[in-house]
């Protein structure tokens, strides 16, 4: 939005309006509604983590210097110095992690993370002791503090209003996509094929973007990343609140966190793309339009090359539908595990429900579905 000419207090005013429009998506139960009746493909190649483990070995290899982007003509990405110091730490602790992790050693993740950034400060000429305390500056150099500096009115202008509506998008399918890879990669996905406490969080989620535009700061969501932490037991909100405290505490000591390379944190990210990979056994190979359209478009062709999580989702659905009206098998129906093929106006009645005090009856023969929540009773 900068690159339009937009100041940030109204580029930040978008992201606001961006945040409830995508809280009041989440609210009312449209978003957990796309999220289960996601095709099966889409949703294992993308959103479960085939897709996004490939990405994450990609993110890693590259901070590292391992797989550079290439300016001469051909493949866009190359092999760079494959003896260079950072990649054989990389590998290295790789390797540590792998062994770590076969013997059960209760954080292996975290040790190798403190072990290489030791092994860096004593060895590599740029990992260098700065200090432990150093005030945080809420400012760039020469510019103003954004905390509370959004333009809300000049954001509501009909020339704004399009990259609100952009940003919406790119939220509800990117974060959409993340949460479902996170929560699946945490076991947080029950039998019917439904996140665990799915509305609350995605609720918080979306309610993150509001608060990020008052502090002045891009959309505010779940991270990839924040996987790393679940492959080292971290599963509950009790985790995540203790993490957002301690990143309170270490913007008073920023010093201490230039000691960590870039080549101690990338092991981690390897090795929880590795894992998120396994997932393609959950895959149903004898439904081949499904499977391939998720599988070959939307997480291989886009998501991994070039980097955009929303287009490999909707190029995922462009090659669903197309395809489905090729093998003649247009009438079937792909909601995302079969058991919920009502629209997303059921869902926003079901949520007025929650309202209401929840009385069973006394005799029924067929299963019901309580008003409380989205699990049959």
């Amino acid at each position: 939005m900068l690159g339009k000419g937009l100041t940030p207090a109204i580029a930040l005013g978008a992201v606001f309006l961006m945040g409830l429009v995508f809280t009041a998506i989440s609210v009312t139960g449209v978003r957990s509604w796309i999220l289960r009746n996601l095709p099966i493909g889409v949703a294992h190649g993308t959103g479960i983590g085939i897709g996004i483990g490939l990405f994450l070995l990609l993110i890693a290899s590259n901070d590292v210097g391992l797989i550079v982007k290439t300016p001469a003509p051909g493949m866009p990405v190359s092999l760079e110095h494959i003896i260079a110091f950072p990649v054989l730490m990389s590998v290295l602790g790789l390797a540590a992690i792998f062994g770590l992790e076969r013997r059960r050693v209760p954080g292996g993740i975290l040790i190798v993370v403190i072990g290489l950034s030791a092994f860096g400060l004593i060895f590599d000429p740029s990992v260098r002791f700065h200090g432990v305390f150093a005030l945080p500056s809420l400012s760039a150099p020469g510019h103003a503090s954004l905390i509370g500096a959004m333009d809300i009115k000049g954001a509501l202008s009909m020339a704004v209003m399009p990259s609100v509506l952009a940003l919406v998008m790119t939220a509800v399918f990117d974060a959409t996509g993340t949460i479902r890879a996170v929560a699946g990669q945490a076991g947080q996905i029950n039998e019917n094929g439904r996140i665990v406490n799915g509305g609350r969080a995605l609720t918080a989620d979306s309610l993150s973007s509001i608060f990020s535009a008052c502090f002045g700061s891009a959309p505010a969501a779940v991270y990839i990343e924040s996987s790393v932490g679940i492959a080292a037991s971290a599963k509950t909100g009790l985790a995540a609140s203790i993490v957002g405290l301690l990143f309170l505490v270490i913007m008073f000591l920023s010093p201490l966190a230039g000691l960590v390379p870039s080549y101690a944190t990338a092991p981690a990210l390897m090795y929880v793309g590795l894992l998120m990979l396994s997932n393609v056994s959950k895959l149903h190979m004898d439904d081949t339009v499904d499977t391939m359209s998720g599988l070959v478009c939307a997480c291989i062709l886009c998501i991994v090359l070039s980097a955009n999580i929303v287009t490999g989702i909707m190029l995922g659905f462009y090659t669903l539908v197309v395809g489905r009206v090729i093998a003649g098998r247009i009438s079937q129906a792909q909601c995302r595990h079969g058991d919920d093929r009502r629209g997303a106006g059921h869902v926003l009645s079901r949520r007025l429900g929650d309202l209401t005090p929840h009385r069973p009856k006394k005799t029924t023969p067929r299963k019901r579905y309580c008003l409380r929540g989205v699990l049959t009773c």
